[in-house]
């Protein structure tokens, strides 16, 4: 489990097909507290450490991830952002999250308002009825409040701190973003259908 707030932004320094994708991810994190088979959300993909070294890790990618994330777009030198599992008694600043992404959005516009940017992103049509205006998503593994929805597009809002301290200040119009909804409304809307 993880809550959605980034706590260090890697870097993609190799990539490997094999049957499934390997990725080795450089870090900030003090590896040496890093265990093998240790969950690291990965622009928010909750991924399996299967190899250490002194200022990276590496993880294997199943082809079903790399099918329903935007993990297959990763290029040599892409910058991540990075949040280890939580541990009990650590703070939850954001919101529950799983790693486990439902699908991939695109951002269609961004508009800078003062010293924030507006981004509005569009959802597959499947997974558009779970996001709700002031309900949670994540987006590449960060913890956001949506602001509004119309049909598939909703919209959020990045103060700087948030572009500076992950990769939203690197996005632009036509990224394709791993998207997570909130686990609560996948349960509710479940219990709906049940009815």
């Amino acid at each position: 489990m993880f809550t959605g707030i980034i706590t260090d932004i890697g870097e993609v320094r190799a990539l490997e097909k094999r049957g499934d994708l390997k990725a080795r991810i450089g870090t900030g994190y003090d590896t040496a507290t890093i265990d093998l088979g240790a969950s690291i959300a990965s622009d928010g993909v909750c991924l399996t450490v299967i190899e250490i070294g002194p200022d990276w890790y590496d993880v294997e990618i199943s082809a079903e991830t790399v099918s329903k994330t935007n993990l297959g777009d990763w290029q040599v030198g892409k910058r991540v952002n990075l949040e280890r599992a939580l541990k009990v008694g650590d703070e939850l600043g954001g919101h529950i999250v799983s790693g486990h992404v439902d699908g991939v959005a695109d951002i269609v516009a961004m508009n800078d308002e003062g010293d924030s940017t507006r981004v509005t992103l569009r959802a597959p049509e499947a997974l558009a009825k779970f996001i709700a205006p002031k309900g949670s998503v994540a987006l590449n593994g960060t913890s956001l409040t949506v602001n509004e929805v119309e049909g598939c597009d909703f919209g959020i809002n990045f103060i700087p701190h948030t572009k500076d301290a992950t990769t939203w200040g690197d996005a632009k119009v036509g990224d394709r973003v791993n998207l997570e909804i909130d686990t609560l409304a996948r349960y509710v809307a479940r219990l709906a259908e049940m009815r």
